[in-house]
Protein backbone atom coordinates (compact mmCIF):
# COMPACT_ATOMS: atom_id res chain seq x y z
CA UNK A 1 0.00 0.00 0.00
CA UNK A 2 1.53 3.04 -0.98
CA UNK A 3 0.42 6.90 -0.19
CA UNK A 4 -0.78 9.59 -2.46
CA UNK A 5 2.32 11.38 -2.72
CA UNK A 6 1.40 14.39 -2.48
CA UNK A 7 2.55 16.19 1.00
CA UNK A 8 0.71 17.42 3.94
CA UNK A 9 1.82 21.17 2.19
CA UNK A 10 0.29 20.43 -1.19
CA UNK A 11 3.88 20.21 -3.16
CA UNK A 12 4.53 16.53 -4.51
CA UNK A 13 6.01 14.05 -2.24
CA UNK A 14 8.20 11.08 -3.88
CA UNK A 15 6.16 7.39 -3.65
CA UNK A 16 8.82 6.01 -2.35
CA UNK A 17 7.06 3.58 0.54
CA UNK A 18 7.40 6.96 3.41
CA UNK A 19 4.01 6.83 3.40
CA UNK A 20 3.21 3.41 3.80
CA UNK A 21 2.37 3.55 7.23
CA UNK A 22 0.04 6.58 7.41
CA UNK A 23 -2.84 3.77 7.58
CA UNK A 24 -1.73 3.09 10.88
CA UNK A 25 -2.03 6.90 12.44
CA UNK A 26 -5.13 6.94 14.48
CA UNK A 27 -6.46 5.05 17.30
CA UNK A 28 -7.00 0.97 17.58
CA UNK A 29 -8.82 -1.31 19.38
CA UNK A 30 -6.77 -3.99 19.07
CA UNK A 31 -7.61 -8.10 19.64
CA UNK A 32 -3.93 -10.13 20.82
CA UNK A 33 -3.51 -13.59 20.19
CA UNK A 34 0.18 -15.30 20.98
CA UNK A 35 1.34 -18.77 21.56
CA UNK A 36 1.67 -19.60 25.57
CA UNK A 37 5.62 -20.88 24.82
CA UNK A 38 7.57 -19.76 21.65
CA UNK A 39 9.85 -22.43 19.82
CA UNK A 40 8.32 -25.73 21.50
CA UNK A 41 5.80 -26.50 19.08
CA UNK A 42 3.19 -25.41 21.50
CA UNK A 43 -0.15 -24.58 20.28
CA UNK A 44 -2.09 -23.18 23.11
CA UNK A 45 -2.70 -19.32 22.34
CA UNK A 46 -3.39 -16.53 24.81
CA UNK A 47 -5.94 -14.22 23.52
CA UNK A 48 -6.15 -10.61 25.29
CA UNK A 49 -6.99 -6.98 24.27
CA UNK A 50 -5.40 -4.12 23.73
CA UNK A 51 -5.50 -0.12 22.22
CA UNK A 52 -3.13 1.03 20.08
CA UNK A 53 -2.60 5.08 19.19
CA UNK A 54 0.17 6.38 16.54
CA UNK A 55 1.00 9.34 14.93
CA UNK A 56 3.57 10.78 12.43
CA UNK A 57 6.90 12.26 13.74
CA UNK A 58 9.52 13.16 11.76
CA UNK A 59 8.11 15.20 9.08
CA UNK A 60 6.38 12.10 8.10
CA UNK A 61 9.75 9.95 7.32
CA UNK A 62 8.59 8.21 10.97
CA UNK A 63 5.76 6.90 13.40
CA UNK A 64 5.38 5.70 17.12
CA UNK A 65 2.54 4.00 18.27
CA UNK A 66 1.84 3.85 21.93
CA UNK A 67 0.31 0.31 22.91
CA UNK A 68 -1.42 -1.32 26.34
CA UNK A 69 -1.54 -4.85 26.36
CA UNK A 70 -3.99 -6.24 28.68
CA UNK A 71 -2.26 -9.67 29.10
CA UNK A 72 -4.26 -12.55 31.23
CA UNK A 73 -1.36 -11.34 33.95
CA UNK A 74 -1.38 -7.80 34.09
CA UNK A 75 -1.35 -4.81 31.45
CA UNK A 76 1.71 -3.54 30.25
CA UNK A 77 2.79 -0.24 27.59
CA UNK A 78 5.13 -0.57 24.74
CA UNK A 79 5.97 1.39 22.31
CA UNK A 80 6.83 0.97 18.55
CA UNK A 81 9.36 3.08 16.58
CA UNK A 82 9.57 3.64 12.74
CA UNK A 83 11.54 5.35 10.83
CA UNK A 84 11.48 5.46 6.61
CA UNK A 85 15.22 5.10 5.06
CA UNK A 86 14.69 7.24 1.57
CA UNK A 87 18.25 5.92 0.24
CA UNK A 88 17.52 2.08 0.92
CA UNK A 89 13.42 2.64 0.31
CA UNK A 90 13.28 0.79 3.50
CA UNK A 91 11.80 0.96 6.98
CA UNK A 92 13.07 -0.11 10.30
CA UNK A 93 11.06 -0.75 13.34
CA UNK A 94 11.98 -1.08 16.99
CA UNK A 95 10.22 -2.32 19.91
CA UNK A 96 10.47 -0.64 23.55
CA UNK A 97 8.66 -2.51 26.20
CA UNK A 98 8.02 -1.13 29.47
CA UNK A 99 8.83 -4.10 31.62
CA UNK A 100 12.04 -4.30 30.56
CA UNK A 101 12.91 -0.53 29.66
CA UNK A 102 15.15 -1.64 26.90
CA UNK A 103 14.62 -1.34 22.78
CA UNK A 104 15.05 -4.39 21.03
CA UNK A 105 16.58 -5.19 18.01
CA UNK A 106 14.94 -3.35 14.70
CA UNK A 107 13.38 -5.39 11.37
CA UNK A 108 14.33 -3.83 8.00
CA UNK A 109 11.97 -4.02 5.21
CA UNK A 110 9.21 -2.20 2.97
CA UNK A 111 5.21 -2.91 1.60
CA UNK A 112 5.05 -4.76 -1.81
CA UNK A 113 1.37 -5.54 -2.90
CA UNK A 114 -0.03 -4.60 -0.21
CA UNK A 115 1.94 -6.44 2.67
CA UNK A 116 4.51 -5.34 4.63
CA UNK A 117 7.58 -7.89 4.95
CA UNK A 118 9.93 -6.38 7.96
CA UNK A 119 13.26 -8.86 8.86
CA UNK A 120 15.79 -8.81 11.22
CA UNK A 121 17.93 -10.82 13.98
CA UNK A 122 17.38 -11.01 17.66
CA UNK A 123 17.29 -13.68 20.31
CA UNK A 124 14.97 -15.53 22.72
CA UNK A 125 15.60 -17.20 25.57
CA UNK A 126 19.41 -16.66 24.79
CA UNK A 127 19.30 -18.35 21.36
CA UNK A 128 19.37 -16.55 18.17
CA UNK A 129 16.04 -16.16 15.99
CA UNK A 130 15.73 -14.83 12.71
CA UNK A 131 12.44 -12.26 13.47
CA UNK A 132 9.51 -11.58 10.85
CA UNK A 133 6.91 -8.88 10.86
CA UNK A 134 3.89 -9.32 8.41
CA UNK A 135 1.43 -5.99 7.90
CA UNK A 136 -1.68 -7.26 5.96
CA UNK A 137 -5.05 -7.03 5.63
CA UNK A 138 -5.26 -3.21 5.54
CA UNK A 139 -7.96 -0.96 4.73
CA UNK A 140 -9.61 2.09 6.30
CA UNK A 141 -10.98 0.23 9.18
CA UNK A 142 -8.21 -2.86 9.50
CA UNK A 143 -5.19 -4.39 9.93
CA UNK A 144 -3.23 -6.79 10.77
CA UNK A 145 0.57 -7.62 12.29
CA UNK A 146 1.70 -10.96 12.48
CA UNK A 147 4.96 -11.84 14.49
CA UNK A 148 7.16 -14.58 13.64
CA UNK A 149 10.10 -16.70 14.92
CA UNK A 150 13.05 -18.39 13.14
CA UNK A 151 15.32 -21.07 15.05
CA UNK A 152 17.10 -22.26 11.70
CA UNK A 153 18.16 -18.77 10.07
CA UNK A 154 14.80 -18.14 8.04
CA UNK A 155 14.23 -21.49 6.77
CA UNK A 156 11.13 -22.44 8.71
CA UNK A 157 9.13 -19.60 10.70
CA UNK A 158 6.31 -20.15 13.98
CA UNK A 159 3.54 -17.74 14.12
CA UNK A 160 3.70 -16.90 17.87
CA UNK A 161 1.79 -13.02 17.79
CA UNK A 162 -0.68 -11.59 15.92
CA UNK A 163 -2.62 -8.64 16.23
CA UNK A 164 -5.93 -7.86 14.66
CA UNK A 165 -6.53 -4.20 14.36
CA UNK A 166 -10.13 -2.28 14.18
CA UNK A 167 -10.10 1.38 14.13
CA UNK A 168 -11.46 2.93 17.81
CA UNK A 169 -14.78 5.27 17.08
Amino acid sequence: MTGSGISMDGGAEPVDGRRDFDFLMGTWSVHHRRLRRRLSADTVWEEFGGTCAALPVLGGAGNVDDNVLHLPGGSYRALSIRAFDAARRQWSIWWLDSREAAIGQPVHGRFEDGVGTFLGDDTWQDRPVRVRFLWSGISEQSARWEQAFSADGGATFETNWVMDFRRAP
